[in-house]
């Protein structure tokens, strides 16, 4: 995938992220799994390699957790 792919699917995916993640989504696994399924949708949207989806989602979900923490701090 070139890098202009890779910037319009991390753009999509964190405004994703932010406009879906609801205070307790850390705590709360059906939210969890909603946000999920959005990162999921969005890297097979642009043709993402499913091999590698679920370690994209695993950081993603990650670095969301991050950032969740450092809103609450």
């Amino acid at each position: 995938m070139g890098d202009e792919t890779l910037k319009i699917i991390a753009r999509e995916i964190a405004d994703k992220v932010r406009a879906n993640a609801t205070i307790d989504w850390t705590i709360r696994e059906s939210a969890r799994a909603k946000l999920m399924v959005l990162v999921k949708r969005t890297l097979t949207k642009y043709g993402y390699p499913p091999d590698k989806q679920a370690k994209a989602i695993e950081t993603v979900l990650k670095q969301a957790e991050l950032l969740a923490d450092n809103l609450n701090s």
